[in-house]
Order: structure tokens, then C-alpha cells, then sequence
């Protein structure tokens, strides 16, 4: 049974771009809690700043990024893949059951630790992105609401090592991150 999936226009206005350390996708971190030292910040437009007002009051929040550089931009992403955490046992998994940047729709989701937000600049902590990735939304984490009761299972995720400070390019190599010792 095919669902009916057409409908109206999504319109994502970007509302500021994140500022980092990293232009190339194979050296940046695979995600946001794997690198939670590592600081970048938000630059939101004049237009969306007043809707910063109250986030001071948060130690977190969810970024919502739209993932523009993504590796083969003419080909649609296969709907299953070989995640970076999978690549030494070339293991294939359907796109909806991983975190990857090569989606249907490229919309990234990182949790971020908030340090400052002063007018419309948000300094974080938790850097997950390439220089320049577009923002298309910014919610406070809300421990009452974004965390689930007991021990969730987290799929294939809960049977691999993940070290902190994983890249695509280190994943590729088989290799720790410089300076660890893989405990």
C-alpha cells in the first residue's frame, strides 16, 4: 500500500548559520556528544534574534541544521547504507535506522550544551558541523520531555564502540582519535 505523500510545500526558512573550526565532512565529528569540549557558535539573523530571548535560562537545546554539503549532491541517497560506525564490517542498514548527514532530506539534529547567548550569537559546545551549515531551528532540551523512562534500546548503536572525538576519516582508517587510547 503506497500512502498519499503529497501535500503542501515545506518552506524552511534558514535562520542563522553555525561558525566552526572544520570545512571538510570526513574531519568533523560524527556527532555532537562525541566531541563536547569543542566550542563553535550560532550567528542567528536580526530577523529571528528577538526569539532568543529565555534561552539563557537553558543548559541545552536541539540544533536543527540543514546539511547542505553533502557527499554525491546529484545522486539520491540509497535507502540503505553503511554508516561510518559500521564501515569495518561493511554492514548496511536502512537510512531511517541511522545518523548520518546522506538522507532524504538532510536535516541535521544535534544536542548542544549552551554556554552564552548574547544579542543574536549563541556560543556552544558540542560541535558537530561543518563552517557555515545553515540553522533552521533551535528548541531547549527539556529533560521532563526529551527524555525517555528506563533504558531505551538504541538499535545496532547499543553493539559498537563509539570513541569521542570519531570522525569519518578516523572511522575510515580503523583508528582511535589522536591522544586516546581506545578504552
Amino acid at each position: 500500500m503506497e500512502p498519499n505523500v503529497s501535500g503542501p510545500d515545506v518552506p524552511l526558512p534558514v535562520i542563522g548559520v553555525v561558525r566552526t573550526s572544520h570545512a571538510e565532512l570526513d574531519a568533523t565529528p560524527i556527532q555532537a556528544a562525541l566531541s563536547r569540549a569543542e566550542q563553535g557558535i550560532i550567528e542567528i539573523a536580526d530577523s529571528y534574534a528577538e526569539g532568543l530571548d529565555g534561552l539563557e535560562g537553558f543548559d541545552y537545546a536541539w540544533l536543527l541544521t540543514w546539511l547542505h554539503r553533502p557527499d554525491r549532491p546529484s545522486d539520491p541517497p540509497p535507502l540503505r547504507q553503511v554508516p561510518f560506525l559500521l564501515r569495518p564490517q561493511q554492514r548496511r542498514m536502512g537510512i531511517f535506522a541511522t545518523r548520518g548527514p546522506r538522507r532524504v532530506n538532510p536535516i541535521g539534529l544535534s544536542l548542544i550544551r549552551l554556554l552564552d547567548v548574547t544579542g543574536p550569537v549563541v556560543q556552544f559546545a558540542g560541535v558537530d558541523l561543518i563552517d557555515g551549515t545553515p540553522v533552521i531551528d533551535l528548541k531547549p532540551y527539556v529533560t521532563r520531555f526529551d527524555r525517555p523512562a528506563g533504558e531505551p534500546r538504541c538499535g545496532w548503536f547499543d553493539q559498537v564502540a563509539i570513541e569521542d572525538g570519531s570522525t569519518p576519516a578516523r572511522l575510515a582508517q580503523g583508528g582511535n582519535p589522536p591522544g586516546e587510547d581506545g578504552q
